[in-house]
């Protein structure tokens, strides 16, 4: 289900834990979680899609964080598919977001590259664009939100686990 970050922040990514392997390789006992944001602004944007694995639960938060509003921009931060399986899906579901921040998935008219350092202002939030090369993959970019200094910092600082049984932990 949807997480509350702030009043603008919403976490609409989703655990998955009946995966037994990440990648074919990795064991995940207690599973994973896959990561994806809402900023909720004078333009709405989303922060990564999900693996085709959680493609319904992901679609079910995202619409209840929009509340009847559209996205005007998707944020991709890695192209892996744990965050950019669901990229044209999302692209086709909402034909009137006016950009597209990714790679090929999406026709040109729809897509921006951004330059290392670049900012995106969504009203009074504004996402600054910082590259990290080999911080995990070569393409993989964090995004900073300056107003609440948050930073979505794509696969820096993860680990494997779904985010709920670390919730378990905790009780």
């Amino acid at each position: 289900s949807m997480k509350k970050i702030s009043e603008a922040i919403l976490g609409v990514g989703v655990d998955d834990t009946t995966i037994d392997l990440f990648e074919s390789q990795y064991p995940v006992p207690t599973g994973v979680s896959y990561n994806s944001y809402v900023i909720l602004d004078e333009k709405t944007a989303v922060l990564d899609t999900v693996d085709a694995r959680a493609t319904e639960p992901w679609l079910e938060n995202l619409t209840e964080a929009l509340a009847g509003r559209k996205p005007d921009y998707l944020v991709v931060s890695h192209m892996e598919p744990d965050h950019g399986a669901n990229i044209a899906k999302l692209a086709a579901l909402y034909p009137e977001m006016h950009q597209f921040f990714g790679a090929d998935a999406v026709s040109k008219e729809r897509r921006v590259v951004v330059k290392d350092g670049e900012s995106l202002s969504l009203g009074t939030h504004t996402l600054t664009f910082v590259f990290a090369p080999m911080v995990h993959w070569p393409e993989v970019m964090v995004s900073y939100e300056s107003s609440e200094k948050v930073l979505f910092s794509a696969d820096g600082f993860g680990r494997f686990g779904a985010v709920a049984k670390f919730d378990e932990k905790a009780d």
